[in-house]
């Protein structure tokens, strides 16, 4: 996280990336942090010479990750600033937009999701508004060419739909709903894209 002197930087993030961030954590804590616990006993309760013991030094590894997303996820969430996606609207892609693009080399469509970075998720149609991708889209608008600088070289784009949807289950019965607006293709409308 950021931190301009003494004041820590704030970033958006959808309502739906900030529960499912507050789900995460409650699992941590309520279930992932009391099974450690109870395994780390456990290997003491087998083998008291901690210093060979396999299973005590994998379960304090293991804990000290858990441990260490507890405080990361704590951290987000406290520094996260909920964007209502379902009040914004208009053409110009901003975040929180759902975008579809087509690659102008291959014609391929893509639909993706502009959210913040503890959200982003590119196999689930989300990309953060800091990506290369996403960067490149804040500001343009539906028929736009966006330029991309990928690491194969750069990839140029066309913006064929600015749309908003506060979540993935809208957004595909709204995408899915008419594959002719959409231009998807079935396995794209089926994954919620």
């Amino acid at each position: 996280m950021g931190q301009i002197g003494d004041a820590m930087t704030r970033f958006p993030m959808t309502a739906a990336g900030h529960a499912a961030l507050e789900d995460e954590l409650k699992g941590r804590i309520r279930i992932e942090r009391p099974r450690l616990i109870q395994r780390i006993q456990q290997a003491i309760a087998d083998d008291a010479n901690l210093v060979e013991n396999s299973e005590y030094q994998a379960a304090q590894v293991e804990q000290n990750v858990n441990e260490a997303r507890i405080a990361e996820l704590e951290d987000k969430l406290a520094l996260a600033e909920i964007v209502d996606v379902s009040k914004l609207s208009g053409d110009t892609i901003k975040f929180g937009a759902t975008v579809t693009l087509i690659d102008e080399d291959t014609g391929e469509k893509r639909t993706w999701q502009i959210v913040g970075e503890p959200e982003a998720d590119a196999s689930k149609g989300r990309i953060s508004v800091t990506s290369p991708i996403g960067r490149a889209l804040i500001g343009k608008t539906k028929g736009a060419t966006v330029l991309v600088e990928a690491p194969g070289g750069t990839k140029a784009y066309k913006v064929r739909y600015v749309e908003w949807f506060e979540d993935k289950k809208k957004r595909k019965q709204v995408l899915g709903s008419d594959s002719s607006r959409a231009g998807l293709s079935p396995s794209m409308r089926a994954n919620g894209r």
